[in-house]
């Protein structure tokens, strides 16, 4: 003989409250088992350092020091080098009549 189903559920909400579980008769997905894991932000927070110092801000920091920052240098020398090949930035004018003297006009018909 079957025990009935109301029954079943009965025990199942008494035992759920016993136990402090979640009580679920559908089995449909709450997602509870990700709710209760721990949070990872903490964790990934303390992985990297607090704060990292660059050598510009150790320079700004201690000038009497005499340092040198080699990307800094290599980044300088290849910009003139860009500059010198034509390459740069180009010149920014100040007056309008400047910016537009170099354009050409277009042809209206």
């Amino acid at each position: 003989m079957a025990t009935p189903r109301a029954r079943i559920l009965d025990l199942m909400r008494v035992s759920c409250r016993l136990f402090n579980t979640h009580f679920n008769p559908t089995g449909e997905r709450t997602g509870n088992k990700i709710l209760r894991e721990r949070l990872k932000g903490p964790t990934l927070l303390r992985y990297y350092p607090k704060e990292q110092f660059s050598i510009k801000q150790f320079k700004r920091a201690f000038p009497d020091l005499s340092m040198s920052d080699e990307k800094e240098e290599i980044r300088l020398e290849s910009v003139e080098s860009h500059k010198l090949r034509g390459k740069g930035k180009p010149k920014k004018y100040k007056l309008g009549r400047e910016r537009t003297a170099g354009k050409k006009k277009s042809k209206r018909k």
